[in-house]
């Protein structure tokens, strides 16, 4: 049964949304249009707030409790362990949901979606993006969206029915757009992507946009928003954060082999300094070495791990403890990869220590560039 009060809600959960999301009030007019709801399962996971508090919500059993997550700006998992488990508290990674709120204006904000135009999304989800989308780009619109996950794509397609949107929907993987439908004036990416598929610039029309989660391995995501050229060239900058679930050919490591072989030294810099590091410094060090790095706090105690992300067999341990003033490292592997993204980072203290919003990059037929302040710096 719907409650009286949706309406309330939904306005509720504007409200939520951080100034600094609400792009323009045609974002915040969808979001009030299309209502979140008829897209969300009857049991799922809520990650409540900024720390993510992790709530199962189950319509059935606490409808209140289900209402009011589903209209707060959290995220709501819908499937974990690519469906292999159900969801229950600790069953596995989450790999399919519904964004926040304001991680969608963001989104949808700086991709500028108008009246009229054509656009390809990557990751169908719940599909209350691409009903968000159908209703930014009115009637003479068009909205193609792809799911990799044939499940999701099936439930996301009942969703999408029973309000009355009716995008084009396909299953298969993003990663390849859809040429049959291109031209694109705008392409919505909805997973985290490490390498830009060149088939997405490909597909889209000279002047149009790109907007994604580029995920490289380091801390949490970066907004990036590209504008195709006319020699097939895309340029653009890091507007933001963004962090997405990963688009499934490019997750990053999950297992690390440790033959015994490895070496016990030591650092005198804090693995702080890496873990907490600003976007800036974060852009900075993935593009000048294509590492990744995790860390987890256990404690007063910290631990990171820097990983080759082409050699699972070589990786990078630190741990920091309270008091000391030398950090134990232990390497795995011939790469020195603590000294190498150490460097990384006090070349961007170098720089003046540039912020986020002053780097960007060049997607080519050949590749991927990170670059500071215009196109010629690259890093």
């Amino acid at each position: 049964m719907t409650p009286l009060n949706v309406e309330a809600r939904i306005e509720r959960m504007v409200a939520e949304i951080p100034p600094a999301a609400r792009r323009t009030a045609r974002i915040l007019d969808a979001l009030r249009a299309v209502p979140r709801h008829p897209f969300i399962p009857a049991y799922a996971q809520a990650l409540l707030g900024a720390a993510e508090i992790e709530q199962i919500i189950d319509r059935d059993a606490d409808p209140g409790t289900w209402w009011d997550a589903v209209y707060s700006d959290s995220v709501i998992v819908t499937q974990v362990a690519d469906g292999a488990r159900a969801i229950t508290p600790g069953a596995g990674d989450p790999t399919s949901s519904s964004s926040s709120p304001s991680t969608i204006a963001d989104l949808l904000g700086w991709l500028d979606p108008q009246p009229g135009q054509r656009v390809l999304e990557i990751g169908t989800g719940t599909g209350w993006t691409a009903a968000l989308l159908s209703h930014l780009v009115g009637g003479r619109g068009e909205v193609t969206s792809i799911e990799i996950d044939r499940a999701v794509a099936e439930q996301a397609a009942k969703n999408l029915a029973a309000v009355g949107v009716q995008p084009h929907l396909i299953v298969g993987d993003g990663a390849a757009g859809c040429a049959a439908r291109a031209s694109y004036d705008r392409v919505h990416v909805t997973c985290g992507v490490r390498t830009v598929p060149y088939a997405w610039i490909e597909q889209t029309r000279p002047g149009g946009v790109i907007v994604l989660p580029y995920c490289p391995g380091l801390g949490n995501g970066h907004g990036l928003r590209l504008t195709v050229m006319p020699d097939g060239v895309a340029h653009g900058r890091f507007p933001g954060f963004a962090a997405y679930m990963m688009m499934r050919s490019q997750r990053p490591l999950d297992a690390m082999p440790d033959d015994g072989g490895g070496r016990d030294l030591t650092t005198r810099i804090d693995p702080g300094v890496v873990a907490y590091a600003p976007a800036g410094a974060l852009l900075a060090m993935a593009a000048l070495t294509g590492l990744q790095v995790t860390f987890r706090e256990q404690g007063d105690r910290l631990f990171l791990w820097v990983m080759d992300q082409a050699d699972p067999g070589v990786w990078t341990l630190v741990a920091h403890a309270p008091g000391l003033t030398e950090y134990e490292v232990y390497q795995l592997g011939e790469r020195p990869l603590w000294d190498e993204i150490t460097e990384a980072y006090f070349r961007w203290v170098e720089w003046g220590e540039p912020a986020r919003d002053r780097f960007g990059m060049t997607v080519t037929r050949d590749g991927q560039r990170i670059w500071l302040d215009d196109p010629g710096g690259v890093i």
